[in-house]
């Protein structure tokens, strides 16, 4: 997995970028950047308005969350964002140059670190149940076929009895979600004061699906998860376990809220606009229309709604990160 997503010719590395593949939240419409500019404004005052205000985008694909966010920040603001788009791709040729390219998380973060989209591709390990107990399943990248592989370790025993505690029969599978919390603990513990903002689908204990969730994506269309570069290979996040991986780092309570709860507190409504402004102003209410239905798409909970938003706060109390 980690080789078909990041290697040099892996989906996220190679071609255009997943834009061109699948719609995410930061894709489909102004307003998931506008609500993300609403909480950096609260964070910003939380942090007492600090000279230098980072934001980092983990995952950031083409930067194209960056570049609306800088967009859609008051000038003060904007003036005072250093933002950090961190990809494992080369820098697209087009990126404002304010805009600061990475491959790495940097080490110290004051502010802002943004995960949209991507912890689910994290790489992880997929088990399968057997006769003689759980062990790795092995799947060829050339062909997709699957075979048991070796026992897994304790560790890795250890979080599926916590963290997966209905497993499936015999034969069944699932995701184990730790090499995730390690990854977000490591991010939550660049960040010096600030928010680490995880937006992403997933699940929690006591509902996990059966089974498990890994899947791919091309060309926008759900595709066998076959690890040779062609497509995207995801799986649904364990929320709980990776929050609770980052409340032991950032020692600050943390929630966890859906993403149509998130948006509408930070003052998105997808509500139609009055009929009546359609006799006074015929451009203005389809204006209105269609960014009341990208908001009805964000906050949909059978779709991008239903993501979950997990907050992190550190080094400031979890209140003054929540907008009012």
């Amino acid at each position: 997995m980690a080789t078909a997503l990041y290697g040099p010719d892996g989906f996220f590395v190679a071609g255009p970028g997943p834009a061109a593949h699948f719609r995410t939240s930061a894709h489909v419409s102004p307003a998931f950047a506008a609500a993300v500019a609403r909480q950096l404004t609260v964070l910003d005052e939380a942090l007492g308005r600090p000279d230098r205000l980072d934001v980092v985008d983990v995952g950031a694909g083409r930067g194209e969350l960056l570049r609306a966010l800088l967009a859609q920040a008051a000038p003060e603001l904007a003036a005072r964002i250093r933002p950090v788009a961190v990809e494992r791709a080369t820098r697209p040729p087009d990126l404002p140059p304010e805009i600061d390219w990475r491959q790495e998380i940097p080490e110290r973060i004051t502010g802002l670190l943004l995960a949209t989209e991507w912890l689910d591709n994290v790489p992880l390990d997929v088990a399968t149940r057997t006769p003689d107990g759980w062990r790795h399943l092995l799947v060829d990248p050339t062909t997709g076929d699957e075979t048991p592989g070796p026992p897994l370790s304790g560790a890795d025993t250890a979080w599926l009895t916590h963290w997966w505690p209905h497993p499936p029969a015999p034969g069944g599978r699932v995701e184990i979600g730790r090499a995730r919390d390690e990854a977000w603990a490591e991010a939550v513990g660049r960040v010096e004061r600030g928010l680490a903002l995880a937006v992403d689908y997933g699940h929690l204990r006591d509902a996990r699906p059966v089974d498990g969730t890994v899947t791919g994506y091309r060309d926008g269309r759900q595709v066998p998860p076959v690890p040779d570069g062609s497509c995207d290979v995801t799986a649904h996040v364990a929320m709980d376990s990776v929050a609770s991986a980052g409340e032991r780092v950032a020692r600050c309570a943390y929630s966890l809220v859906s993403q149509r709860e998130a948006l509408r507190a930070l003052g998105a409504d997808g509500g139609r606009p009055p009929l009546s402004l359609a006799s006074r102003d015929p451009a203005g209410y389809l204006r209105a229309l269609a960014a009341a239905s990208a908001v009805a798409e964000l906050t949909d909970p059978a779709g991008l709604g239903g993501h979950w938003w997990l907050r992190q706060p550190v080094g400031v109390a979890p209140e003054a990160t929540m907008a009012r």
